[in-house]
């Protein structure tokens, strides 16, 4: 039987038509859909990804589509949904897609209920993009009863297109560390640790980071953040703030950086890192990203060594961004012969 995957997302919830292009902000969800849309459809899979308003326009969608398989990014279907959905359509396999591990997934109050109650139904299988979540699925079901093969992992996928860019001497040291701000992307401690290099190199800082997006108790970061840069504004280092983007003038910006930072407590991929990585920039993170080389993981908690991690990005950055790039692509094909492997068998 032919299989027609349909990915389907949640518009966000603060669409604005005249701020926004028509499919919302551009997000890493939305990204990370795209990319593996587009990888299915150039391997000659049938799949098409649409955005929707909420829970109503799903039935719509997928009448209008036939899938095989209806994909859904992040938690937002409520699970008596499918009581209705499943009837209507009981052909089809329900895939909801996690993208988090358990310290962020657990800022997210109706998480661990709903990851069960979708586990009641057995034409919904809980997608999961990293190993360690995938084992603490399994755990979870098995411990409530209700595990019956339905947790299925299916890692993100990244483009491959990736460029050259040398590092310039000059008299500021760029650095971005773009994202949401949250807690668990650390900014504080990577800000200070920036500071620190450039201090070291003799450099005025310009720390890059994203406005727009505050989530999950991120107000605070954002409020010690403007502090901090408004406390030593007499050193000549400066916090720039920049607006949420498309895809194609956020790499741009991503390619004017002489180093990225992603020294975060919890991630699964880190779609950032690899935009920054894929511009021909060096990034320091941290051992949550799974296809960073090891020697540019830095401890989240220590500013001492994001630093020195730092400083070693930009004295190396030609061969270490040439590292990181054969890495994230050794990454990226095996994820498209698991999502291959999965939708063509």
């Amino acid at each position: 039987m032919t299989k027609r995957v349909l990915f389907i997302l949640k518009r966000r919830h603060d669409y604005n038509a005249v701020l926004h292009s028509n499919i919302g902000l551009s997000t890493g969800l939305y990204n990370s859909a795209k990319f593996m849309n587009d990888m299915l459809v150039n391997s000659g899979i049938e799949s098409k990804m649409v955005v929707v308003t909420d829970n109503n326009d799903i039935d719509r969608e997928v009448r209008g589509y036939n899938p095989t398989h209806v994909i859904i990014e992040a938690l937002w279907v409520v699970p008596e949904k499918f009581n209705i959905l499943s009837k209507l359509h009981p052909n089809v396999e329900w895939i909801i897609r996690l993208h988090s591990e358990l310290p962020f997934l657990a800022g997210e109050g109706i998480a661990i209920d709903w990851i069960g109650s979708y586990s009641l139904h057995k034409n919904i299988k809980i997608g999961v993009n990293a190993p360690r979540m995938m084992n603490e699925v399994i755990e979870y079901l098995k411990t409530k009863g209700t595990y019956n093969n339905n947790a299925i992992y299916l890692p993100n996928y990244y483009p491959q297109e990736y460029k050259t860019n040398q590092y310039q001497d000059k008299e500021y040291l760029d650095i971005g560390c773009f994202g949401a701000v949250r807690l668990l992307k650390n900014h504080m401690v990577q800000a200070l640790a920036a500071i620190k290099a450039a201090n070291k190199l003799g450099k005025k800082l310009r720390f890059h980071v994203n406005i727009g997006r505050i989530e999950m108790n991120g107000g605070p970061v954002m409020h010690n953040l403007l502090a901090l840069f408004e406390n030593i504004e007499n050193s000549g280092h400066q916090l720039i703030n920049h607006k949420w983007a498309p895809r194609e003038q956020f790499l741009e910006l991503c390619a004017k950086m002489d180093v990225g930072m992603q020294c975060n407590f919890s991630e699964t991929f880190n779609i950032v890192g690899a935009d920054l990585v894929s511009q021909g920039v060096p990034l320091v993170g941290s051992k949550e990203i799974p296809w960073l080389p090891k020697f540019l993981c830095a401890d989240p908690t220590d500013s001492n060594k994001i630093t020195d991690k730092i400083i070693v990005a930009i004295r190396f950055n030609y061969i270490l961004t040439k590292i990181s790039q054969f890495k994230l692509k050794f990454y990226t094909n095996k994820s498209k012969k698991i999502w291959l492997k999965y939708f063509k068998d």
